[in-house]
This record gives structure tokens, C-alpha cells and sequence, in this order.
């Protein structure tokens, strides 16, 4: 006897391979671009994490933020080249869909309670707000569910387990070595506005044509006579309110971003010495080669790190008998703690102070270098990388 429910059942099972095809597509690139971008930079990955950290008051974790950085990025890179090569896949659809159900709560609490201004979903690349990280997670689950609940039906594309064994050991080393490598000798592609090239004053200032955000100031005003309370917006209070005697202004006005315009790339660098002079200018204008030694917090440095920061320091003595050179140690930690590392260490670098923010997006290494020539960024190095002597006369000096 024949039936009818063939040909429906095989349409079914066509359109179900088609969408876990296109859903496997999208997920696994968009998990490996996400997981690459961010294993780019695992440090400034790292700093975000501390954000979120504190956020959930587990800032005890802020010590290993860069290596949770580094084990996020790979296992999400890990989990997009299995998805297109149809390895695991049930463990590969449990990781996307716990993984994907994780980042959606985090993006939707983010944005919900306003504590974290951005995902860092695609690291410095691709900055979206918590919001915008909320939708393309909420699209993104749709196409992770699909993959969830068709996975029986996912092949693998290398049928010998030997084979298949090998390329997965080669993924998951690739995966994590990445993230391991960046972190000690600095993003590939860095997206910083201390990149090199970049020439730091230009970037401090609003380029002509540009218009910076525009926002509204709504003051609160009491009538002295009728006791009225009324709030009025700074247009208002200026069209001849604020000369009537009869009106008060309540606290401070409140502010309301009105359009978004230019962001300076680089608005908080104040560079000050131990007296709090402002000495931004006459350092990132030096015409001569400045070496700009970054260290965040010099009471974090480990054994290893002092060893690095000592060798930097060697080097720089050598070349300052025979160079017009000017060497800076940068530091956010208080002056006794710099004060007492640098008669300890006998540092040939000048002390300077600045926020610890900025010095973060200047090179993500602690101790990290940027060599400096009227305000361009000419080379930076991370502790591992800074080169000898010999080496930075014949590439930049002895030029």
C-alpha cells in the first residue's frame, strides 16, 4: 500500500538541511571572527572582563582576566571551525547554545542597568553597544537553536578518526596559541590610537569639519514669590530667565546627550610630574626620539617583569651616551611607590604620571615601550620584543 507522506516528509527534511547548513555558516564564521578579533588582544579583552567582574562584584578574578581571556577567545574559535567541519557535534551544540544563552544575559543586564558602556563582543575593532550586542545576540540564538535541535544530522567532513583526531588537536593548539602569542608580543592588527604611525597631538583635537556631541542642559527653577518648581532647558533659561531676579536655579543642572558627534580618539591623556605640572605637551612634541616606557602599576610587576624593565632600562643608559634621546617611565601608581622602584632599580628614565586608562590603550604589555618622534608613534614593543642596542641603531638611531 502506498503513502502519501514521502514527499512531505523529504520536503521537511530538505528545508531542515538547508537552514542547519546556512546556521552552521553564520554561526561558525561569526564565532571564529569574534573568537580571532578578540584573541587579538586578549589583554584589552581582559580589561572588559574586569569591568564585568566588578559589576558582579568577583573582582578576585581581575589577576587572571587575560588568561580567561585567552581560554573565552579559543574555545570560541574552537567551537566555529568544529561547527563547519561537523566535528562533536553534540558537544559543539551544548557549547554554542550555553555559550550563546551566557552572552545574552550578560549584554541584556549590561544594557538593561546601563553598567557597562560596551560588549567588547569584537574587541576595539567593532565597538557596539551593549544594546546592539543584545540583538545580535537574540538573532544569533535563533540560528544557534536550529543547529541544537537538527545536530543529528550534522556529518563530519573527515571520516577517518586518525585524521579527524589530528586536525582537532591542531585546532584547539591553534585556537589558544593565538591568544598565548598576543599576549606576550602584542596584537597583529592593533586598533588602539597609540597604533604606530599615529601622530598623538592630531589626535587629541576635534579636526576642522567636525562637530563633538551635542547635549542639553535642563536646569531646575524655583519662583521665589509662588514657590513654583519648573524645569527648563538651557535654551529656555538663557531666553531671559536668568536675568529675572524672581527665578532660582535649583542644584546643579542635568545633561542630555542630543546628537553624537566626533569622538577624539585620544581625550584624556594629561601627562604630570611629581608636583602635578602638566607636562603633556613638551613631552609628545619632543622632536628628538622619545622611548615612552608604559608600566600601569609598577607595585603588579612580577620578578619576570622587573627583569624585563631592568634590561629596557640597561639598554636605554647605553644609547643615551651617544644619542639625543629622551627616556620616560609612564606609570599610574602613587610617586613613593615609582619613587622607591626607581632608586631601587636605578631607573635612567624620568617619572611621569597619568591615568591608568590611557596608559592601558598605549601598549598592552607591563613594562611595554613606544618609541616616540615629534608626537609619532614610530615602533612600540612589548616587554619580550624591546630589541638591543645594536639592533635599535642600525633600525632607528644610527639613521
Amino acid at each position: 500500500m502506498e503513502t502519501n507522506f514521502t514527499p512531505t516528509r523529504k520536503k521537511e527534511t530538505n528545508t531542515a538541511d538547508i537552514a542547519l547548513g546556512f546556521s552552521r555558516i553564520f554561526v561558525g564564521i561569526l564565532f571564529i571572527f569574534s573568537g580571532f578579533i578578540k584573541a587579538n588582544d586578549p589583554t584589552g579583552f581582559g580589561y572588559k572582563l574586569q569591568e564585568y567582574f566588578l559589576v558582579f562584584r568577583m573582582d578576585f578574578l581581575n589577576d587572571y582576566s587575560t588568561w580567561l581571556a585567552v581560554l573565552i577567545c579559543g574555545i570560541e574559535i574552537i567551537l566555529g571551525i568544529f561547527l563547519l567541519l561537523g566535528f562533536h557535534k553534540n558537544k559543539v551544540a551544548w557549547g554554542l547554545l550555553l555559550l550563546t544563552l551566557f552572552f545574552l544575559f550578560l549584554t541584556f543586564y549590561s544594557a538593561f542597568f546601563e553598567v557597562v558602556s560596551s560588549c567588547g563582543c569584537f574587541g576595539d575593532a567593532i565597538p557596539l553597544t551593549p544594546w546592539q550586542s543584545f540583538i545580535k545576540d537574540i538573532i544569533l540564538l535563533v540560528f544557534v537553536f536550529i543547529i541544537f535541535k537538527y545536530r543529528a544530522h550534522i556529518k563530519p567532513l573527515i571520516s577517518n578518526p586518525t585524521i579527524r583526531g589530528l586536525v582537532s588537536t591542531l585546532v584547539v593548539l591553534l585556537s589558544f596559541g593565538i591568544g598565548v602569542y598576543t599576549v606576550y608580543f602584542l596584537p597583529f592588527i592593533d586598533f588602539l590610537p597609540y597604533k604606530e604611525g599615529n601622530n598623538i597631538p592630531a589626535l587629541q583635537v576635534l579636526p576642522e569639519g567636525k562637530e563633538s556631541d551635542v547635549y542639553e542642559y535642563i536646569y531646575e527653577i524655583r519662583h521665589k514669590q509662588t514657590e513654583e518648581v519648573k524645569k527648563v532647558t538651557d535654551k529656555e533659561y538663557m531666553d531671559g530667565i536668568w536675568e529675572d531676579d524672581n527665578w532660582e536655579v535649583l542644584g546643579e543642572p542635568t545633561s542630555k546627550l542630543i546628537k553624537k558627534g566626533y569622538q577624539i580618539p585620544i581625550p584624556d591623556l594629561l601627562i604630570s610630574d611629581a608636583e602635578g605640572n602638566d607636562v603633556t605637551e613638551e613631552i609628545i612634541t619632543n622632536p628628538y626620539y622619545n622611548f615612552i616606557v608604559v608600566s600601569t602599576y609598577v607595585d603588579k610587576l612580577s620578578l619576570a617583569d622587573i627583569i624585563a624593565l631592568d634590561r629596557i632600562n640597561t639598554t636605554i643608559r647605553d644609547l643615551a651616551s651617544d644619542y639625543p634621546l629622551r627616556a620616560i617611565l609612564l606609570t599610574a601608581s602613587p610617586s613613593q611607590v615609582a619613587g622607591s622602584l626607581h632608586e631601587e632599580m636605578d631607573l635612567v628614565l624620568e617619572t611621569f604620571y597619568v591615568d591608568a586608562v590611557p596608559l592601558k590603550s598605549m601598549v598592552r604589555s607591563n613594562p611595554g615601550v613606544l618609541l616616540l618622534q615629534n608626537g609619532t608613534v614610530i615602533k612600540k614593543w612589548s616587554k619580550i620584543t624591546f630589541p638591543t642596542k645594536e639592533e635599535l641603531e642600525e633600525d632607528y638611531l644610527g639613521k
